[in-house]
Formats: C-alpha cells, structure tokens, sequence
C-alpha cells in the first residue's frame, strides 16, 4: 500500500519529524496489511521494523517450550521488529520476541537496512550514544560475568584442592608405614630363615602369605558391625594369648581388620608345628601381622589414589575440557560433578558455616538432553552457591530434584532451606547487577548469566519459587534440540 507522510505524523513514534524525514520514511518502507497470524517469529533474523497504524498485536516470549504472551495492544504507533538493528550489535540482528496479529492489521514496514541508514544519517549524535551505552553494557557484562566466572574457579579450585589434600596426605601417611612394614617383615623374614626353619615349613608360610594378601584385598571386614568386629577381636586376642603370642592383644585388631579369624590362626599354627616350639609360632605370626599391615596400608593407598582420580575426573567433567560446546549430556552428571566441587562446603564438616545435608531425587529415566554442558555446569554453579550462602549461618538441606515437565523438557531443581527471597527481590532476581550481598561480595551476574545461558542459550526457563524454608529455582530444559537454536553467548 502507499505511504503517506500525513498518516505516518498521527502515530507518536513520528510526530517529531520533519516533513523531510517523512517523506525519505515513506520512500524507503511501505505500508502493509496483515490477516490474523504471525509477522515475525522469536529466533529468525531480524529483517524489518514494524509500527502499527491499526489493527492489534500480541507479542509472545519462548518460555519452557512454550509462547508466553507478554504484551497485547492496539495503540497506535507501537513498534516491534528490528528496532535496535541501528545498533549493529550481534546480539540484535534477530528478533527478539514472537508477534502475531489478532484481526487485520495495517503497519509501517522498514526494511532493517533502510532504518540503520535514515537513524545513522538523521540522528547520528542519537545513534552514537545508544550505540555507545549498548556497547558498553555489553562490554560490562561481558567483563563481569568474565569476572564471575573466575571468582567461581577460584572459590572451586580452593575447595577442590581441600580435597584432594585429604587423600594425597593419606597416601603419603600410608606409604610411610608401609615402608616401615616392609623392612619389620624382612627383618622377620630373617629370624625365619636362620636355619631353625625347614624349607616345607618356610614354603607353607609363604603360601599362607599370599593367601592373606588376596584376603585382605577383599577387605572381609567392612560388612562386619561393630558388635561381630568386637566378638572377633576377644577370640583372636584370646587364640594368641593362650599360644604364647606376646600383645597378641594389640595384634588381634589388625589381623581381624585384615579378615584373620581362629580358623586363619590355625592354618599357621599347623605350618610351625614341625619348628617345635612357641617361639617359632609367634616370629611366624609376627611376620604374616606385617603382611596384613602392610596390604591393609596398600588398601588405604588405592582407595586414596582412587579418590583423587576421581575428584580429577569430575574436575575434567565439571569443566568439560575435552568436550565438544554443544552435545548430548547426562543432566545428572552434571550435578553430580558440580557437587562435587562443593563438597569441602556441603555435609556435617562444612567448611566456613554450618552443616548442610544434600538430598537427591533424581528421575533416573530422564534421557540424555542436548546441551552445552560446560555453560549448565555454571548455571548450576551459580544457584547451588547461592543456595548455600542462604544457608551458612544456620545449616539446613540441599535438594537436588530432576523429572520431566510434560513430553519435551527436562525439570531440574535446585531448592534450599534458608530463609527465602523477599517479593521485591525476587521481582529483580535475575537483573544484570542487582545484588543483595554486601559490596565486594556480588557482582549480580551470576543469576543474569544462569538466565542468559538457560533460557537464550538453550531455550529452556529459569524460576524462582520461594517461601521462607523453601526456596526452590527450577531449570527447564528441551529434551530436543530447538528449531531455533541460538549458539550465541
């Protein structure tokens, strides 16, 4: 349809133009009328700026796999489109919400090109500070939100190295007795061999010796409760008391430990009976109580060594370094590394506040979802901190709860105990820079990150429920990839 530059002045966006600036709009756009259905769709590149002359609009936001209305008008003048493309930021180059019309509706179309130019060439001092501000802010959050990542490192690395220092401290303890075994057991090894043994008999002990070795890898002894763990060691204690065997007390313990009942003491009693005397018998045993220290002291090596090579593994996970940006993740995964690097701040021994019990529901049935893990890595990172920090001074419970939301999202929630999010600031909870913490503490990113990542980056929606007690942020992400994937940070 024609433009006419009257018609253009009676909407409010142009009221303040010159009859020059109207006349190069109309040359430039056109009019066009719209029946009943969408004009532009959330996600598809931003090609033209739209203002109503008649008729309503309805502008709709993707939210947890759903069009969320967030605006219905029939005012005059009203825009929507490619109306930052004067920007020339990335960002704006596609269209940020959904909007439809309900009758037949009459707008102004301008191409996004064409309304750069006429903005640049018309208002240049007006384009250049917008310009300037939206680069800026962005400039800003990017270095923040930078920022805020770091701080989570660096607060996760110290918490990662608390507990790495535990088993490496443990495999140095270990294997410094061990060394300690090893030269007490050749040293019984001689007191053996001096000539009062006979080959049989030495040949026995070292099959008993390795038997012992397999038993205590087994680790008999950790399904025993303490009352059968006690019973043992008075009737072990009691055996070598009454064979002769000096502190057969104080050995008791370490053979029960290591799975040596009566029945193993009798198998080295009938190996020395041909030495013929008790002497013999407790050098023997004496030197199978240095195997079982020492593979015991080996146990406690591997478990420790074990448990650093798995911190090391969730570390690699939680940080995903050798993996592709966007893949299929196991949700669970996720949180379970993400917990991991916590954990020096969670259970009775939390450090730096009270203790924190975490409790898991998870929906093991829950399919693998397309994702970029090392992003929801830092959105889980950023709620479960904050969970935490509401629930330092007083203690309370983490839960982690993950089910389906319907046939295509994926629920994940992150819910805590402490005291609640007030109403007005729940309103401003996910704002870039709003922040309750004291100054220094919070750059209020971290919620406007976990926003960006969860519902731009993914398509998915954040929530925040909360109630004194009970405060929970849900996480909903497709279980399919989106038709309108953005890859954009």
């Amino acid at each position: 349809m024609p433009c006419r530059p009257d018609e253009l002045r009676t909407l409010f966006l142009f009221e303040a133009l010159t009859d020059r600036q109207l006349e190069m709009l109309c040359a430039s756009g056109h009019v066009e009328q719209y029946e009943p259905g969408p004009i532009c769709v959330e996600g598809e590149p931003a090609t033209c700026l739209y203002v109503l002359i008649e008729g309503e609009l309805v502008m709709s936001k993707l939210s947890g796999g759903q069009d969320i209305e967030t605006n219905r008008t029939s005012q005059r003048g009203v825009y929507c489109g490619a109306w930052r493309a004067f920007t020339g930021q990335p960002q704006h180059q596609s269209y940020d919400a959904t909007v439809y019309v309900t009758k037949p509706s009459r707008f102004f179309v301008l191409d996004a090109p064409a309304f750069a130019r006429f903005m640049k060439d018309q208002f240049p001092m007006a384009v250049h500070l917008l310009d300037g501000m939206a680069v800026g802010l962005e400039r800003t959050r990017r270095i923040i939100a930078n920022r805020e990542k770091l701080l989570a490192l660096g607060q996760l690395s110290a918490g990662l190295t608390h507990q790495l220092n535990n088993p490496a401290a443990a495999t140095v303890r270990a294997a410094a007795e061990l060394r300690q075994r090893v030269a007490g057991m050749r040293q019984k090894l001689a007191m053996l061999a001096d000539g009062t043994v006979t080959p049989e008999a030495l040949r026995a002990l070292v099959r008993l010796q390795e038997e012992l070795a397999v038993q205590v890898a087994k680790a008999p002894s950790a399904n025993m409760s303490a009352i059968e763990t006690a019973d043992l060691e008075d009737a072990v204690g009691g055996w070598l008391e009454d064979h002769g065997v000096e502190d057969g007390w104080d050995i008791a313990p370490t053979f029960v430990e290591g799975g040596v009942d009566t029945d193993w003491l009798e198998r080295i009693a009938a190996a020395t009976e041909d030495l013929g005397s008790a002497t013999s018998l407790e050098k023997a045993i004496r030197w199978l109580s240095y195997t079982v220290e020492g593979e015991l002291l080996l146990n406690q090596i591997l478990e420790a060594s074990k448990r650093i090579s798995a911190l090391v593994a969730d570390a690699k996970q939680y940080s995903q370094l050798d993996r592709a940006p966007f893949q299929v993740a196991d949700v669970h995964e996720l949180l379970r590394s993400t917990l991991t690097m916590f954990a020096d701040r969670l259970g009775p021994n939390a450090r730096g506040g009270a203790a924190i019990q975490v409790v898991k529901e998870l929906d093991k049935s829950l399919p693998q979802i397309p994702c970029y893990p090392g992003d929801l890595n830092q959105v889980f990172t950023n709620i479960i901190d904050n969970a935490i920090a509401a629930m330092r001074d007083e203690g309370g419970t983490l839960t982690i709860r993950t089910r389906r939301e319907g046939e295509k999202m994926a629920r994940i929630e992150i819910c805590d105990t402490g005291p609640g999010v007030p109403d007005e600031v729940r309103e401003r909870i996910f704002e870039p820079f709003f922040t309750t913490k004291p100054v220094g503490e919070g750059t209020g990113l971290g919620l406007d990150l976990a926003w960006n990542i969860v519902v731009k980056k993914h398509r998915g929606d954040l929530r925040v429920q909360s109630v004194p007690g009970d405060t929970r942020f849900i996480v909903l992400l497709p279980l399919e990839v989106p038709a309108a994937a953005d890859s954009t940070e």
